[in-house]
């Protein structure tokens, strides 16, 4: 099965085939190319629509994108849907370093905070969406070499560690992320 994932973040795509991967999906991981559409939309499913929507016209294919982002309790789900450019760029680190100086009187049992990961599909059958939710804490300082984002400062619900600090294999089989790609698989496995 051949399906666009419309993104043009190199770290997600690799993710997202990874995942795949290992869950035994013959799948073709095509990578958007050209000028992303405007994520105008309020929320992670109207930014994903609107991905899977632009890719689905352009290509005809099956086409699937996500929206994701760290989601603060403390800070009513900030950063959230701005969570690539909390920072006011797409840098990283900054914007790790900005979460964490924002967060830095609130003690570590009022950290808690999910990873949010929409997923839409449009194809010829309409369109369809999932979410998955990892929850976890911010902890105090990035720590681990894996992942990307802020995987450095967030701690999973059940780990000790970050997500940076997981294998990738490790990360790969829990994160939001994975979560929604697995209803998704589930989705396309029933159409």
């Amino acid at each position: 099965m051949q399906l666009y994932f419309a993104t043009g973040n190199q770290h997600k795509a690799q993710e997202v085939e990874a995942i795949l991967r290992a869950r035994g999906a013959d799948v073709e991981i095509l990578m958007h190319k050209g000028e992303e559409p405007v994520e105008s939309g309020s929320t992670f499913l109207e930014n994903a629509l609107i991905k899977a929507r632009a890719a689905f016209a352009a290509t005809g294919a099956p086409s699937f994108a996500d929206d994701s982002g760290i989601a603060v309790e403390v800070m009513g789900g900030a950063p959230g849907i701005f969570s690539a450019i909390w920072s006011g760029g797409r840098d990283d680190k900054t914007n790790r370093d900005l979460l964490l100086a924002q967060l830095i009187d609130i003690p570590e049992e009022n950290r808690a905070a999910a990873f949010v990961c929409t997923m839409a599909l449009v194809d010829d059958a309409g369109e369809v969406s999932v979410t998955g939710v990892w929850p976890g804490k911010i902890a105090t300082q990035a720590s681990g070499e894996h992942g990307f984002g802020y995987d450095p400062i967030f701690i999973p619900q059940g780990f000790s560690v970050t997500a940076a600090e997981l294998e990738p294999e490790v990360k790969n089989s829990f994160s939001h992320r994975a979560m929604a790609l697995q209803q998704l698989a589930s989705l396309l496995t029933s159409r």
